[in-house]
């Protein structure tokens, strides 16, 4: 069993699960006997430190039981944890090792200089609601001093690991808490002057001569005044290491060669203006360029490539690529309102127009977003800096030169003048000066230059001088190696090997013979690799282009385009088979690996208006875009396919209406024709079921149920039961909801489906909190979010998340439900989660209510109301309502009490759903009650306990009303 004490008291078992400690008392028993680090503690000393100095009757009695009901709380949590608390000759002490102690753990990582990680076992201040005791002030006190000396530590650690320019910007806060460390100061001065901000550094230093003087009547000490002299005189002892690039970027394998005054100007531009256009022939550098100033920049960095998407990708479909770049949901526009970042759009010429409109939305509803864009000409948006990159100087190009020719040559030795004859040919060219190196290995240098003299006799500029260089190095390889480069240039966001020998393989190439070419073409950098996860190969930009025109010249664009679309069709059809069985999260990888040749697969079909392709396609990838979330990308496709004619319609169908359902679009239902599969069946009553629509839900589920039995379809059937279960609860049925919950958990089990247990897990963890069964409902939704987190299922992480709030809040726990109520909104913000966001506002708005916090409560409440009212959700918005109209009531405003109840009886009525509708009765006896219409609050009282029984501390209010009637009649 663990202990902490750096922020809230908080207990917790081995499994990492939070032990509850009950009572304020025993709460802080247990604070004071941590506090004396494993020693005895007189039983006189507690009894003052718990009831400072007013003990009752019984003192020693009463301590005696604050220890027997803190035994019993760690002992319901952990068999044989009682043992800890120790009888001692006249006390009592906690018997645990210091590394079980936060505290403790601190100072042993801190001694060792480990400060991140000490100072991540920080959960707030030490001591946090005893920290003002007497008991605990001064070891508060020494536990503070520690954090800041370790934060000091830390701050010097990352100086020399060169994040001074984040921590520049960070240490102010700490600072203003702590204004006269002069270590910390000193940490600020190098940290600002390595930044290349010296004027600052020595204002920051006079700062803290000045406050030092008027504060204490002292100088600075000597380590900070010698710092001072060393800034002032630019000692080079000061330099540190550069500044890590941006977690969004991908980590460049060569240095950046020649460019650093170009990196630095564009870098200043971009702080001047929110959008840079680096514009300029192809193979100038303008990607590498951009990724340099990004890394450098002060904004976290993200990289959208764009060289894959086709010509004729509309605007939804590059706010999707976006969006899949920085892990969120939804519009990017509106996802990105509150961030602040770089975005870097690469390659943007070919679509000049959905860039544009994305850019100009991003820029004028995004004040924290910053745009470097790269493209053959300017975006043509107002506010938009447009930066010519030019080729490389004489000098900077042989260096180029010789640098990558040594990365393959050891020992490479030439004269410069032969070296710049060559980089002149190449117009000083990045990409064409590493192409020509990379050949030095096997022709040599004077061999290079000959077949120059040859081949670039019509160089002229930009494309024609890449063209050039790409024939060239055509050239230089065999008839295999050429056909698998151009066939190769079909695939989009990269491939695996399987991919390669699927798609390439044909006439000259034998499936065997691929994978040893794919090596060689990798040697030559024609193909780049990817080893962060399972090897992936990717083709530049440059090179993809180049290829696809080869393979339009050899005949074969159609051919091996079909070859590609018929792979990933197979591939989706066999992910769709293994997405509910034990091989989901393998599958869920690989079909988020193959987004963007997906994603092609479905265009190109399309484009040759095969719609028969596109469903059958979309079909197979209905149910991964549903476990990702992906409701609008989905639904988009379908209709793609839909309105493109032909084709097996009926599923497709389906599909579009579970997704409108689902996202709550504000469409009629429409009901697809002919006869529907069970499992087609399910999926319409499954979304309607969550839209709100019961009735029509229950009789789809339910149908589907029997031929799911009938048939032997065990995934069927558990997902059938899911969704019954759910409904069987909301109805009120709780034994039917138990029984449905309890076989679909086993069957999803028996399957090996995450997602289907997850679900159900949830559900039965709401029939525990019905039953005030709280530890067995937290352990439920506890393992449902394991279960959710393992396969990133992240509309399911958000919702149990959130559960765990509202079973905190019903132990009672209110500061513990709006942590889990703000970790949820968190990330349902993070994920563009739009169902999420409001499920978690509505939680912390009715725990704001129970608290008293009347105006915290309507600010939450009143935001979920406007998006159940947008959405159409009535179930969601009577249950608002109610929560509004109670807000009313303890207001003392009985007539918008009434109305709000009212409509949320009307509602809940409509929606067919009991609870809600007890609700509302509930929330009518109050506003009647406070009119003093006593009977008629007690027959609505009697109304809504006719339709469920409420567990105990779900009574708040219905017991609160019920003593107001009692006080009217009386």
């Amino acid at each position: 069993m663990r202990f902490g004490v750096l922020g809230s008291l908080a207990v917790w078992t081995d499994t990492g699960r939070e032990v509850a400690v009950p009572g304020v008392k025993v709460r802080a028993l247990l604070a004071d006997l941590l506090v004396h680090h494993g020693r005895a503690v007189p039983a006189e000393t507690l009894i003052e430190d718990l009831w400072e100095g007013a003990p009752p009757a019984h003192a020693a009695g009463a301590l005696q039981s604050k220890v027997a009901q803190l035994r019993r709380a760690l002992e319901l949590a952990e068999p044989g944890a009682r043992a800890l608390v120790e009888t001692a000759p006249h006390g009592y002490r906690l018997r645990t090792e210091p590394s079980r102690v936060d505290a403790a753990h601190f100072g042993e990582l801190a001694a060792q200089a480990r400060y991140e990680e000490a100072l991540a076992l920080w959960r707030g201040p030490a001591f946090a609601e005893y920290a003002g005791a007497p008991f605990a002030r001064a070891a508060a006190e020494r536990l503070e001093e520690q954090r800041v000396t370790a934060f000091e530590g830390l701050a010097e650690q990352r100086v020399e690991r060169g994040e001074h320019r984040a921590l520049a910007g960070e240490l102010p806060a700490m600072l203003a808490a702590h204004p006269l460390r002069e270590r910390l100061h000193a940490a600020r001065i190098r940290a600002l002057y390595l930044d290349g901000r010296q004027a600052e550094a020595l204002a920051a230093y006079r700062e803290i001569r000045d406050r030092l003087a008027e504060e204490l009547g002292v100088e600075p000490g000597p380590e900070l005044a010698a710092l001072h002299q060393a800034v002032l005189r630019q000692d080079p002892e000061l330099a540190g290491p550069a500044e890590p690039p941006a977690s969004g970027l991908p980590v460049p394998l060569t240095a950046l060669v020649g460019r650093d005054a170009a990196a630095a100007e564009v870098g200043t531009l971009l702080r001047g203006h929110r959008l840079v256009t680096l514009t300029g022939p192809a193979g100038v550098g303008k990607s590498r360029l951009a990724l340099e100033v990004a890394g450098a920049a002060e904004e976290v960095a993200w990289l959208v490539e764009l060289a894959d998407a086709g010509t004729g990708e509309d605007a939804a479909g590059l706010a999707d690529r976006v969006a899949a770049v920085l892990g969120v949901r939804g519009e990017p526009v509106r996802a990105l309102r509150t961030r602040r970042l770089l975005l870097v759009l690469d390659t943007v010429e070919h679509l000049t127009v959905p860039v544009s409109g994305l850019v100009k939305a991003l820029l004028e509803n995004a004040p924290g977003i910053r745009i470097l864009a790269t493209g053959r000409e300017p975006l043509g948006i107002p506010g938009e800096r447009m930066w010519q990159v030019p080729p490389l100087g004489p000098d900077e190009a042989v260096r180029l030169f010789r640098e990558r020719v040594r990365d393959a040559v050891p020992g490479f030795r030439a004269d410069d003048t032969e070296i710049a004859a060559v980089c002149r040919r190449l117009d000083r060219l990045p990409l064409a000066i590493e192409l020509a190196a990379a050949r030095v290995r096997t022709l040599g240098l004077r061999e290079v230059a000959a077949r120059l003299d040859d081949r670039f006799r019509l160089l002229g500029s930009g494309t024609r001088t890449l063209r050039a260089a790409f024939d060239w190095s055509w050239d230089l390889l065999d008839g295999r190696e050429r056909a698998v480069l151009r066939r190769l240039s079909v695939c989009a966001g990269g491939f695996d090997l399987a991919t390669a020998e699927a798609v390439a393989a044909g006439a000259g190439v034998a499936p065997k013979e691929v994978a040893g070419t794919v090596a060689a073409l990798a040697d030559r950098s024609l193909l780049s690799v990817d080893d962060a996860g399972p090897r992936r190969f990717g083709l530049l930009e440059s090179v993809t282009a180049y290829a696809r025109e080869r393979l339009a010249e050899a005949g074969e664009a159609a051919e091996y385009a079909g070859r590609h679309a018929r792979h990933f069709a197979r591939l989706a059809e066999e992910a769709d088979q293994h997405l509910r069985g034990p091989g989901q999260r393998e599958w869920l990888r690989r079909l988020d690996a193959e987004t963007a040749n997906l994603r092609a697969a479905l265009d190109r079909a399309l484009e040759r208006g095969d719609a028969d392709f596109a469903l059958r396609l979309c079909g197979s990838l209905g149910w991964y875009w549903f476990l990702r979330g992906r409701y609008r990308e989905a639904h988009r496709s379908f209709g793609r396919g839909l309105d493109a004619g032909g084709g097996p319609r009926t599923g497709a169908l389906v599909w579009r209406a579970a997704l409108e359902a689902w996202e709550r679009m504000p469409v009629e239902p429409v009901e697809p024709p002919g006869d529907l599969s069970p499992r087609e069946r399910w999926l319409l009553g499954f979304a309607r079921a969550d839209g709100g629509d019961l009735p029509r839900a229950i009789h789809l589920v339910d149908d589907a149920l029997k031929d799911f039995r009938r048939l032997g379809d065990r995934w069927g059937t558990a997902a059938a039961l899911a969704v019954l279960g759910w409904e069987s609860l909301r109805l009120g049925n709780l034994e039917a909801a138990r029984r449905a919950g309890e076989e679909g958990l086993t069957l999803f089990r028996e399957v090996g489906d995450r997602w289907g247990e997850s679900r159900v897990l949830q559900l039965l963890g709401v029939l525990a909190e019905v039953d005030s069964d709280y530890d067995s409902a937290e352990r439920l939704h506890r393992a449902g979010l394991a279960s959710a987190e393992e396969l990133q299922l992240w509309p399911l992480v958000v919702e149990e998340i959130s559960q765990l709030g509202r079973v905190a809040a019903l132990a009672g726990d209110f500061d513990r439900a709006d942590a889990l109520y703000e970790r949820a909104l968190r990330v349902a913000r993070e994920r563009s989660f739009h169902h999420g966001v409001v499920h978690a506002r509505v939680g912390l708005g009715a725990s704001a209510r129970r608290r008293g916090r009347l105006d915290t409560a309507e600010e939450h409440l009143r935001a979920a109301e406007d998006a159940h009212r947008a959405d159409g959700y009535r179930s969601g918005l009577a249950y608002v309502l109610a929560e509004l109209g109670f807000v009313a009531e303890l207001r003392g405003d009985a007539a918008l009490a009434r109305a709000r109840h009212q409509e949320s009886l009307t509602l809940a009525r409509d929606a067919d759903d009991p609870r809600a509708v007890a609700l509302a009765c509930e929330g009518l006896a109050g506003a009647a009650s406070l009119e003093g219409a006593a009977d008629e609050a007690a027959r609505l009282l009697g109304e809504a306990s006719a339709i469920r029984l409420l567990p105990p501390a779900e009574r708040f209010d219905v017991d609160r009303i019920a003593a107001a009637i009692n006080r009217t009649r009386s």
